[in-house]
Order: C-alpha cells, then sequence, then structure tokens
C-alpha cells in the first residue's frame, strides 16, 4: 500500500529541502541520488497523476496518468537544488518523450516537479541554459510541473538495485548507468 505525503511544506528543518525528479524508472535515479553527499533520503514512488493511492501495477499500465518519481531529502549546505538538477540531466535522456530506451510510457516521462518559486526559476535557467548550449542534439521534452501529491513506491521499490543487484534490469540497465554515474561525478559521492 503506498502513502500519500503532503509535500507542500519543504522546508520543515531548515537544513533540509526536497526535490521530486522524473527521469525514466525510478530505480535508476533513486540508485545513483543515494550515493550523493548532502542526499538525506532518496524515496522512490508516484506523482503527477489523478488517481488516489496508486499501485505499482496501475502505474504500469499509463492510466493512472502518474509518473515514476524521485523525492530527494538533502541538505542544501552540501549540495544545491541546481546541482541535484545538473546531475539529473545526466542519469537519463530529457529529450525522449515518455520513455527511457526500452522503457516506454507515460510513467517514464522526464519531469521535474518543482516545490516552489525559487526551483521553478532554477529549473527553467538550466533548460533554457542546456537548449541554447544545444547540449542535446533533439529538443528537451522535460515536462516543469508544480509539485502534487506523493506517494512513495512500495517497500520493495525502496533500495531497489541495492537490494537486488542480480535482477536481470539492473544488471542490463542500471548497473551500467550507474557505473558511468560513478565516474563522471566520483566528486560528489559519498
Amino acid at each position: 500500500m503506498t502513502k500519500n505525503t503532503d509535500t507542500d511544506d519543504t522546508n520543515n528543518n531548515k537544513n533540509q529541502n526536497i526535490a521530486t525528479l522524473a527521469g525514466g524508472c525510478f530505480w535508476c535515479i533513486e540508485g545513483a541520488f543515494s550515493q550523493v553527499k548532502g542526499i538525506l533520503s532518496a524515496t522512490s514512488g508516484y506523482m503527477g497523476g489523478h488517481s488516489s493511492n496508486p499501485s505499482y501495477e496501475e502505474i504500469c499500465t499509463g492510466a493512472s496518468g502518474h509518473a515514476e518519481v524521485v523525492q530527494l531529502s538533502f541538505d542544501p549546505a552540501i549540495i544545491s537544488y541546481q546541482q541535484i538538477l545538473e546531475i539529473f540531466f545526466t542519469l537519463h535522456d530529457p529529450t525522449q518523450l515518455n520513455r527511457q530506451g526500452n522503457d516506454i510510457g507515460s510513467q517514464y516521462r522526464s519531469a521535474i516537479f518543482y516545490h516552489d518559486e525559487s526551483q521553478q526559476d532554477i529549473a527553467i535557467k538550466i533548460v533554457e541554459e542546456m537548449t541554447e548550449s544545444e547540449m542535446f542534439a533533439q529538443t528537451i521534452v522535460t515536462q516543469l510541473c508544480a509539485v502534487e501529491t506523493f506517494y512513495s513506491g512500495e517497500d520493495y521499490h525502496q533500495d531497489y538495485f541495492i537490494n537486488n543487484p542480480e535482477n536481470q534490469y539492473c544488471q542490463a540497465v542500471v548497473s551500467p548507468k550507474l557505473a558511468k554515474f560513478r565516474k563522471t561525478f566520483i566528486d560528489k559521492l559519498k
């Protein structure tokens, strides 16, 4: 059973902020960010749909409209929101609409769910800079959306890569992506 978390108050603790990101399979995004200095927690879940308390099975049909997301709790004294987004854009292809590689469907869309105006401004600026610099050959399709209700994914989705390293998908997709991530961001790792 998923749990509903009210995410409107992002500053419950002055040393903690929240970021919510969708970039394909949440196992990849969560697996990478859980290794980053300043990330206090990374929780796989669902956001951006129209049904309450969605299940993974419902998400997979595309009927609920939710995206697979990772909600990050982070210490802004250690890592900035901009640095988080810079990492995020290296973990997936933001030019693929409703897919990442062989994972196809709106649940795999690229989206930034901003929690306040500052996060929105930073996200807009980064997307504009990447577009102007032609960082990607194709148009960036990442959605910028106000935060909605976050539903934590089922327990078995949390720390999935750590708990299931021999899983075929983890071996074929997650492991190579995380190996590249670790080489690129070695100075940011815990």
